[in-house]
């Protein structure tokens, strides 16, 4: 029997993306060029359709990197001269902002306590900030950034760039993407893929910011810098060999996705995470870690242990064949980390509410 898998990434895997990747075998994606008109119709597609699915605008280009962790490190090098400012609530935001330190800027950061989310009137930006770096959902613990919250700060902090981590979240939220400067996620999660490509949402915006420090004489990376990301995007090209066969499946599943529609999409997410969160709230030995609603995670449902403990509940669960994710640093031991992505269909839901009753 196969396992079932509720890990926040890598995921269970789109139920299309087995008869893609035999597909792609047959039409050997993995060998051809990257500078073949084969491949550029390829990008062109999954351009086309990321942008269909998201909603994104035409003045935003869609590149493609190793990983969304590459993407921090591109977008401080490329948007930065001296001053971010980093909202961190959990381990990943927070590693953002360490990113923009050990690339020796001078960030700033609005810290909050792990698991709680930010009252944004609170929150002041200096002029002085070139990039605002928030995160619609934090993995490492469940919470959630309002996308009113998103809308507001990015509308009243206009001279910044402001850059959304979406990696956990993609493409269930309804992002604006004409208030927002940039966007980045990986294909490991919500999109049922296996792990070793990002994808990276940008603006015309953010490629003047990096023309005009690359004009200073500063250095914005080497030979992926957003200049040559932007420029070989223009003709639906990469500047290096990129995971071709990668981008192939993503855009299968974007076309399976458009077909299910993306509203029918976000209804099945709320549903199946209203289950898991009612399911908490009345269980003897486990609640939700977030606490505030408004900020609760739709897309990975963090678990407390109410006892302190949660090895057996792991080591029960994949037993019968269901793998769940632990707690994620600190939070290892009394943590469950389920992910509710597009993958994770309402009747594995289902039988993992009724497991996790049992205990």
């Amino acid at each position: 029997m196969q396992n079932i898998y509720f890990t926040p990434g890598p995921s269970a895997i789109f139920q299309s993306v087995y008869q893609h990747t035999k597909e792609a075998f047959e039409l050997q994606i993995h060998s051809i060029s990257h500078r073949s008109q084969q491949f550029r119709e390829i990008y062109q597609q999954c351009y086309q359709g990321l942008k269909k699915l998201l909603n994104i605008p035409d003045n935003m280009a869609i590149v493609f990197t190793a990983s969304a962790t590459e993407i921090w490190e591109r977008l401080i090098w490329s948007c930065v001269e001296n001053h971010s400012l980093h909202l961190v609530n959990g381990a990943f935001s927070k590693k953002f902002y360490q990113t923009a330190q050990q690339l020796q800027k001078k960030p700033s950061v609005y810290q909050s306590n792990f698991g709680e989310g930010f009252e944004i009137d609170k929150i002041n930006i200096e002029k002085n900030i070139e990039l605002l770096a928030l995160t619609h959902n934090e993995t490492s613990t469940g919470v959630s950034m309002p996308v009113a919250d998103i809308h507001a700060l990015a509308e009243k902090n206009q001279h910044a760039i402001t850059a959304l981590d979406m990696v956990s979240s993609a493409p269930y939220p309804n992002i604006d993407f004409t208030k927002i400067d940039t966007a980045f996620f990986s294909v490991q999660k919500s999109f049922g893929l296996p792990a070793g490509l990002g994808v990276w949402i940008v603006n015309e915006k953010c490629l003047k910011k990096s023309e005009n420090l690359e004009k200073k004489g500063l250095l914005t990376g080497t030979y992926h810098t957003l200049t040559q990301l932007w420029k070989f995007f223009e003709k639906f090209e990469t500047p290096a060999t990129p995971n071709v066969l990668s981008i192939y499946l993503l855009n299968k599943v974007v076309e399976d996705m458009l077909k299910i529609g993306i509203e029918n999409i976000r209804t099945q997410t709320e549903q199946k995470a209203k289950k898991l969160y009612d399911m908490l709230e009345n269980h003897q030995h486990l609640q939700a870690f977030v606490k505030n609603k408004n900020h609760q995670s739709h897309t990975v449902v963090v678990a407390e242990s109410k006892n302190g403990d949660v090895s057996n509940i792991l080591s029960g669960l994949k037993q019968k064949n269901m793998i769940v994710g632990s707690g994620y640093g600190d939070f290892k031991n009394n943590h469950l980390r389920i992910a509710n992505f597009i993958a994770n269909e309402e009747n594995h839901i289902d039988i993992l509410i009724k497991e996790l009753q049992n205990y």
